[in-house]
């Protein structure tokens, strides 16, 4: 039973002991949840995190792997460039006293990235819950709507954990609500979705980060952070959200990455979405296709076959208001 004193998330998660909380989507997503891992750490209980890595991995050194499709990041874990999210983040980590690991699986189709995800658990001495975590909102995606944003690594990750019912607690949690505009992403369609999620019992609510809290304030740390060590690709999705959480709103500008864009920073982009995962995967209309894919591309292949026997796609809705 849930109550309105405390979001339905934590209810779920009340008495897990140990809890992965995973970036779904690849590149900054992770840093979506570190506000979580921070709350669940602080209410006792073992947080690991992770991140579906947009890096190069396959030239790291071999003392970091864990399985063909995960290796253990550290703050002085070595490779080439400055656009490495997980070492990024370990650094940060470090910096504040905090276990200094963010584990980086490479990208790649729902097999090898299930067992990456199991090699990771079974590491870890097991785990009672994934969160998996998305900076935006196309994970909530079906698949017949007109635009589905960039689904290949969301869907992968998510088909990854509805296939390890072993885990009591699968959830996703969204962060960065309109931020998918840009890549076609129609948000009345966003909640339209999370409607019919809620009638399914697998929607679990809506909370903001605070700017007052610690959370909220490591988490604008860690994004100016971040921001600072990667100069040549900043997070938008991040930054657009630490802009929310700080109260900016409008047209913000804070990378030359969005120069030519026009942004719409505003509170919702501060809000958590949160559903069960299993419902979620339930509820995709191309997701059992993805079952046995070992690429990347592959998902990709699959989903525009799919898109191409639909009769017709949902066409976006404009607000009313």
């Amino acid at each position: 039973m849930f109550s309105l004193h405390e979001p339905p998330l934590f209810t779920r998660l009340r008495d897990a002991r140990r809890v992965l909380v995973a970036g779904a989507g690849g590149g900054f997503d992770v840093y979506a949840g570190l506000p979580l891992a921070l709350a669940l750490r602080a209410a006792g209980k073992e947080v690991a995190l992770a991140n579906l890595s947009f890096v190069d991995l396959y030239g790291l050194d071999q003392d970091v792997w864990l399985d063909p499709d995960v290796a253990e990041i550290g703050p002085g874990t070595e490779a080439r460039g400055d656009y490495f999210p997980e070492r990024t983040l370990a650094r940060w980590l470090e910096l504040h006293g905090l276990p200094p690991t963010v584990y980086a699986f490479n990208r790649a189709g729902v097999q090898p990235l299930r067992a990456a995800y199991r090699a990771l658990v079974a590491r870890l001495g097991g785990v009672d819950a994934i969160v998996l975590v998305d900076g935006g909102t196309d994970i909530l995606m079906t698949g017949d709507e007109a635009g589905l944003g960039t689904p290949e690594e969301d869907m992968a990750s998510l088909a990854a954990v509805y296939g390890m019912p072993e885990i009591e607690h699968r959830l996703v949690c969204c962060l960065g609500f309109g931020v998918d505009a840009y890549h076609g992403v129609n948000h009345s369609l966003v909640l339209e979705n999370l409607a019919a999620l809620d009638r399914d019992g697998a929607y679990l609510g809506a909370f903001s980060l605070p700017r007052d809290s610690r959370e909220g304030a490591l988490y604008l740390d860690a994004v100016a952070h971040a921001q600072a060590s990667t100069p040549s690709h900043p997070s938008i999705v991040n930054g657009s959200v630490a802009a929310a959480v700080r109260g900016d709103f409008g047209d913000v500008r804070f990378t030359e990455r969005t120069s030519g864009s026009r942004l719409f920073v505003n509170p919702l982009m501060a809000v958590y979405f949160t559903v069960d995962a299993v419902g979620l995967a339930e509820r995709n209309r191309y997701l059992p296709r993805l079952e046995q894919t070992v690429l990347t591309r592959q998902i990709s292949t699959i989903i525009e076959e799919f898109r191409d026997t639909l009769p017709r796609q949902r066409p976006p809705r404009v607000f009313p208001h």
